[in-house]
């Protein structure tokens, strides 16, 4: 293969890229801010990192009982050895001068520190008082993606089967609800159906909606393996900021925000008008439909003739010859493409037509179930897959993807829970935005939040702050003060990471396993010994017998059999480095792609989207539709929300990292130079960002490591100061089907402070 200088100097360039973007530039290498790990280390354990879905693998170095260095684990097949700056100074997070130690509950407005037994006394007659008083629907559980899947199963258990209501919820509602939702209306069921190995076969990349670069930086640096590997591999990158994964695009589409599903529709478009679909994959595997009427291929041809290239680039800011050239690239025959998103789709009113819509360009084009071809939503949270969506810890769920709406799957559960089904709600309890909007109205009269942050995550925070201090709220957490822990009235001090045994299961549908590796501080208890402690005070001890993590593994594991989802056993999890499922065999390999032989256990020849009761994947007609909220004369910019590289959520565990506070301290508002100008701003200088709802003080920052459309502004939401949290201005707006916020767009102001 001719390696052309210009080749040379794009490989230059996507090398620097993985650099800056805290990456080593080789798997097994040295982080750009790591040492080299091992000396003084009394023992290594396996586990896996702490923060987004990719789901590193780690070796946890421990000496005198204390967690002292982090190093990749090489022989995990998501990383390879490789970590980003975030995983390779994890052992900082562990003690700082915030970690909870012991129980405290608050009396005349200040947090006292009391024993476990009277905190949990506390806790069970608060939820008695209620349930008695108002019934099971006055108690709600929040959850999180960075729980372990034990801890989430026992929670659903108590609340939907014990308790017996369906109020409870996660935040991986709040990013990850219109990925399941669009799995599941296209292909009958969530999750991918590749993995990361399909990286290293594909020859396209569709970004949207994503900055690998710094949300997901391992598995960017995968995709840079790739692209170094092969210069004739492509790159397209649609986002309406140029962020730091558009440095190693072929082709930027900097659309305007909220018309991606335009931008979409005219792919298809000029998919289907150029012939270069595959007619006899979609006539064997595919149905067209709109809402729940089929429509013939030419009908859904006919849907498209509005989305035109030429009428589309009007509408999205593009011209029409990219949108050609984007179609054309991601169907070239002689190319695998792969598909990659995350919040930018998902956070969005309607998020899973989005999802739809991207779905729809592999199905037309037949590049799907193939190594290198698949639809790919990559994963804000470690256990997020593992511990929401598959054991079922949603307002709508029960676990191995069942509902709590289908009577079938109620009494399956119950016979494995040991409950009356009958006593199982077959209503949805809330959603993330009900659930505190009850708080706030006083329908919830007791909440209890583990392991996340919503005081300071949910959208249009000022009511719903107000009602987390309106309801009795516990809130169990490793950190104090944070921004719900100070809103709370017992706060429970929660074992972090591997302080306690666990499993997680990341984006490409891997389950792995944490062992313990040193004891928790203080008091600090695991979350999922709270639960079980609290059930036993309501009356409910009997459903709770364990003696282990691996008991309750192996009673949940009992849920995903014959489901196609099917679990590995505890000690065989100990054993591996992860192991993607559906194992249907308890010794037998894992599942590369699904719903296609000879990858999947389940599908004997060919492809089967057996979710689906004809078996095949359903091509949406999803009409291009904005956002709830666009400027006007008053509110004049876009608003879109994201991540930094060197922090993750909230910031309660980064910002007590040194080095990674040091290099971002505080959040800012970075504008385009334009619009800098038009209202005098320069860089570094406060900007007021004003919307309907509130309004935060943020320095501006103009030319840095990404930059927005004219007319948008982009704020990440890892601060922890109040006068610079953005949430008080962002929008409560969710999508109809996935119940997901819109927090990538909303109608701001500027003002120069």
């Amino acid at each position: 293969m001719r390696f052309s200088r210009r080749d040379f100097l794009k490989a230059i360039a996507v090398s620097t890229a993985l650099v800056s973007s805290g990456c080593s530039p080789t798997p097994g290498g040295r982080s750009a801010q790591g040492t080299t790990a091992g000396q003084d280390v009394e023992k290594w354990v396996k586990g896996v990192c702490r923060y987004c879905g990719v789901g590193c693998g780690v070796l946890v170095g421990v000496s005198k009982g204390k967690i002292t260095t982090v190093k990749g684990d090489p022989d995990n097949p998501v990383n390879k050895g490789r970590l980003c700056v975030k995983g390779i100074l994890l052992p900082k997070i562990m003690d700082t001068k915030d970690r909870l130690l012991h129980p405290l509950v608050k009396k005349n407005g200040q947090f006292v520190k009391v024993t476990w037994e009277e905190a949990l006394e506390l806790i069970a007659g608060k939820f008695r008082e209620a349930i008695d008083q108002y019934g099971p629907d006055s108690v709600g559980y929040y959850g999180s993606g960075q729980n372990i899947a034990e801890e989430a199963y026992v929670a659903n258990k108590l609340f939907k089967g014990a308790i017996g209501t369906n109020n409870i919820d996660g935040n991986p509602r709040t990013c990850m609800a219109s990925a399941v939702a669009g799995y599941v209306s296209t292909f009958g069921k969530d999750e991918p159906m590749g993995t990361y190995a399909d990286i290293e076969q594909a020859d396209v990349f569709f970004i949207i909606g994503a900055n690998m670069a710094e949300a997901h930086p391992v598995l960017y640096s995968s995709l840079v393996d790739r692209k170094n590997a092969n210069p004739n591999v492509k790159i397209i990158v649609a986002d309406p900021r140029r962020t730091r994964t558009a440095d190693v695009a072929d082709m930027l589409l900097q659309f305007i925000p909220g018309t991606d599903l335009a931008l979409l529709n005219s792919m298809a478009n000029v998919i289907i008008e150029e012939e270069l679909t595959d007619r006899t994959f979609i006539d064997n595997h595919t149905t067209f439909l709109q809402g729940e009427k089929k429509l013939t291929f030419a009908e859904f041809k006919t849907f498209l003739a509005d989305y035109t290239p030429d009428r589309t680039a009007g509408v999205t800011g593009l011209s029409a010859e990219q949108i050609r050239e984007a179609a054309r690239l991601f169907a070239d025959r002689n190319r695998n493409a792969m598909s990659l998103w995350t919040m930018g789709l998902n956070q969005r009113i309607r998020g899973t037509w989005a999802n739809n819509l991207v779905h729809n360009l592999h199905l037309l084009t037949g590049k799907i179930c193939r190594p290198g071809n698949t639809p790919f939503s990559l994963t804000g949270q470690p256990s997020a897959c593992g511990s929401i969506r598959e054991v079922g810890a949603l307002s709508h769920l029960l676990p191995a993807h069942r509902v709590v709406a289908n009577p079938k799957h109620r009494e399956e559960i119950a016979g494995i829970w040991g409950v009356d089904p009958q006593k199982m709600s077959p209503k949805p309890g809330y959603h993330t935005i009900e659930m505190f909007r009850a708080a706030a109205s006083g329908a919830l009269k007791v909440l209890w939040v583990v392991c996340t942050n919503p005081g300071q995550s949910i959208p249009n925070l000022t009511p719903y702050r107000e009602g987390m201090e309106k309801t009795f709220m516990i809130v169990s957490e490793a950190y104090h003060p944070t921004r719900t822990s100070e809103l709370a009235d017992v706060v429970l001090p929660a074992a972090l990471w591997m302080e306690k045994e666990g499993v997680y299961g990341n984006g490409e549908r891997r389950t792995q396993h944490i062992a313990k590796a040193i004891e928790p501080p203080g008091e600090a208890r695991p979350d999922v010994w709270a639960l079980i402690e609290v059930a036993k005070r309501l009356g409910f001890g009997n459903l709770f017998p364990y003696r282990s993590n691996e008991e309750i593994w192996e009673e949940y594991r009992k849920c995903t059999v014959g489901t196609k989802m099917d679990l590995p056993a505890y000690d065989r999890l100990r054993k591996e480095h992860g192991l993607t499922w559906p194992l249907p065999d308890p010794g037998g390999p894992e599942t590369s792609i699904r719903y296609a032989a000879p990858y999947d256990p389940f599908v004997k020849e060919g492809i089967q989207f057996y979710g689906r009761p004809d078996g095949r994947a359903v091509i949406f007609a999803r009409p291009h539709s904005g956002p709830q909220e666009i400027p006007d004369d008053e509110y004049p910019f876009y608003l879109s929300t994201g991540r930094v590289l060197e922090h993750w959520h909230t910031g309660t565990m980064t910002m007590n990292v040194p080095e990674l506070k040091r290099a971002m301290p505080e959040m800012y508002a970075e504008l385009n130079p334009e619009d800098a100008e038009k209202i005098g701003v320069k860089d570094g200088e406060p900007v007021k960002i004003i919307s309907r709802r509130g309004e935060c003080m943020l320095k501006a920052k103009l030319n840095g490591r990404g930059q927005p459309r004219p007319g948008m502004v982009y704020v990440p939401f890892h601060d922890t100061e109040i006068a610079r949290m953005i949430n008080f201005v962002t929008i409560d707006a969710f999508d109809d089907a996935s119940k997901q916020p819109e927090y990538k767009i909303c109608a701001v102001k500027l003002v120069k402070a």
